[in-house]
């Protein structure tokens, strides 16, 4: 069955969601995520779209995006492809990283458009990572506090929401700290599991004695099925580990 088009956009804002194949991490540590927000900016210049907010999630990434000289589809290929290339030579290994098809949705209204952005800064929150969303890092919400612009342009939000800019960034913080049902995209991660993804980095490092969660790809087989084994009979399920590894779900079943 053929991929229905995508719907365009009459203010040419979406709001775009790209997830890790399988669900697994697609940020591993601080220069990852520093790679892609550098990789969202250097396209920037070539594509010409405006980025109006953003945040990375460890397996995956929430964006809205005005489109410019190139369609969002032609968009995230590029920065989707740079950011795996790099990804692939850091942690030697191949193929994709990103789900083959990124989920969209179009933003037609100024109180739509507020309200995406208010569930992108509040996505950590929602995923019990903070308190509050200042206290994220990786998302858009402390440049339009601190009106300070790396990879967002934060004029377009603030100026609807007031001409004064102080008033505009107190306006701001007021509605982002609301509480809401915002269901965006429909894509809140409904995993529960008794024991979290830093607990299985963790054991994975202590058991294979490196540094890097990836390494599992590497070894070979008897050591890697006994790591696993000793994994899931801690607690940690076979969707986490896959997500976590980036091995196959049927390795880690057979293990």
């Amino acid at each position: 069955m053929p991929r229905r088009t995508r719907e365009r956009s009459s203010t040419g804002i979406y709001h775009i969601m790209l997830r890790g194949i399988n669900k697994q991490d697609i940020f591993h540590d601080t220069e990852d995520k520093i790679k892609l927000i550098e990789t969202l900016i250097h396209y920037k210049k070539i594509c010409g779209y405006e980025l109006y907010g953003y945040c990375l999630m460890n397996n995956h990434i929430h964006l809205l995006i005005k489109d410019g000289k190139e369609t969002i589809s032609q968009v995230i290929k590029r920065v989707g492809v740079s950011y795996v290339y790099w990804y692939n030579l850091k942690y030697e290994r191949n193929g994709h990283l990103f789900q083959d098809r990124f989920k969209s949705e179009k933003v037609e209204n100024e109180k739509y458009l507020l309200t995406v952005l208010r569930y992108i800064h509040q996505n950590p929150i929602k995923a019990g990572i903070v308190a509050e969303a200042a206290k994220y890092e990786w998302s858009s919400y402390s440049e339009y506090v601190n009106q300070k612009c790396s990879a967002t342009d934060i004029e377009f939000i603030l100026g609807i929401l007031n001409p004064d800019p102080g008033k505009a960034a107190r306006i701001f913080k007021e509605f982002m700290m609301d509480e809401n049902e915002d269901n965006c995209l429909d894509i809140t991660d409904k995993r529960r599991k008794q024991l979290s993804d830093e607990e299985a980095k963790i054991l994975i490092k202590k058991l294979s004695q490196s540094d890097n969660v990836l390494i599992l790809q590497h070894m070979n087989k008897n050591e890697r099925d006994k790591i696993i084994k000793d994994l899931k009979e801690t607690g940690f399920s076979i969707r986490q580990l896959a997500r976590i590894t980036g091995l196959g779900r049927r390795i880690i079943e057979k293990a």
